[in-house]
């Protein structure tokens, strides 16, 4: 079955090929057992080409293995209900900016499935409420508790809470930017505290292995979504972002962690400052 096609199955044999762009038809081919094919056309619904994609990509990334001692979530996986409606409906082509995140946080996106995902700005800003899974294997200090989690995610409200402000009507947004994760895994350590784990801090082989497929996936979004500008949210992002290559401008801003010192005081004032100098933003 073809997930986000409406269609009429009216013979044994049927040959489809969808439009790529952002057409909501596609014709279709299909022929009977006596050699009569017919052409028509058929609505699809609520999809675009980087869903799929995004699915051989989060399949690449699990066939990958880890010596360290920890688990390994992919949200992609468990929260794909939700990964695939926040990319069908945030993650359009002619997005004037691309943001860059590192990978999942723990109460983020390993939770909600979304980048940044802070459980709020999910449900009330985006509107994604989908069900979210159970990983097969998760750290028993913690759980994911997908759109039931009650803790907020500081990073993830401080980017979508300016976002907000900036577009209060979140389906304005996919004109200005996209937001995306360069990594879609989260790690966390064995010990009680389940501490994150950032992919920098991976063995050098194994973080090597991961780079060159989160390399391939941000060329590909970055040739569909055709932004003007590369924004990093933190160095790592940016530094990747400029190994791309492309001779469009790129920049970072401050990583809204509150791990980091800098964005603990007015980080939404220094990130707009930032856009502004760079005439991302009036």
């Amino acid at each position: 079955m073809i997930q986000g096609l409406r269609a009429l199955f009216f013979s044994k044999t049927m040959t489809i090929a969808l439009k790529d762009g952002n057409s909501n038809n596609s014709q279709v081919r299909a022929c009977n057992s006596v050699g009569e094919c017919y052409l028509h056309t058929v609505e699809v619904v609520g999809s675009n080409p980087i869903a799929p994609k995004t699915k051989q990509f989060s399949d690449k990334c699990s066939s990958l293995s880890f010596t360290f001692d920890g688990y390994v979530y992919n949200p992609l996986e468990y929260a794909w209900k939700n990964h695939e409606e926040y990319l069908n409906r945030f993650v359009k082509p002619g997005a004037r900016v691309l943001f860059l995140g590192m990978n999942p946080g723990p109460f983020g996106m390993l939770q909600t499935g979304v980048p940044f995902g802070e459980i709020n700005a999910v449900k009330n800003y985006l509107k994604i409420n989908n069900q979210v899974e159970t990983p097969r294997v998760q750290h028993p200090g913690r759980p994911v508790l997908g759109m039931d989690i009650k803790r907020s995610e500081i990073s993830g409200k401080r980017l979508w809470g300016l976002l907000e402000k900036l577009f209060p009507d979140s389906a304005k947004l996919p004109e200005f930017c996209a937001v995306v994760n360069f990594c879609p895994l989260g790690f966390l350590d064995s010990g009680k505290t389940a501490k994150n784990i950032t992919p920098d801090k991976l063995l050098k082989n194994e973080r090597k292995a991961l780079e060159d497929l989160c390399m391939e996936y941000l060329d590909y979004v970055v040739s569909y979504v055709k932004p003007q500008y590369l924004v990093g949210v933190g160095q790592y992002a940016k530094q990747h972002l400029e190994a791309l290559g492309s001779k469009l401008d790129v920049i970072s801003i401050i990583h809204p962690s509150p791990g980091n010192p800098q964005a603990n005081r007015d980080w939404e004032g220094k990130v707009l400052a930032t856009l502004k100098e760079n005439g991302i933003w009036n």
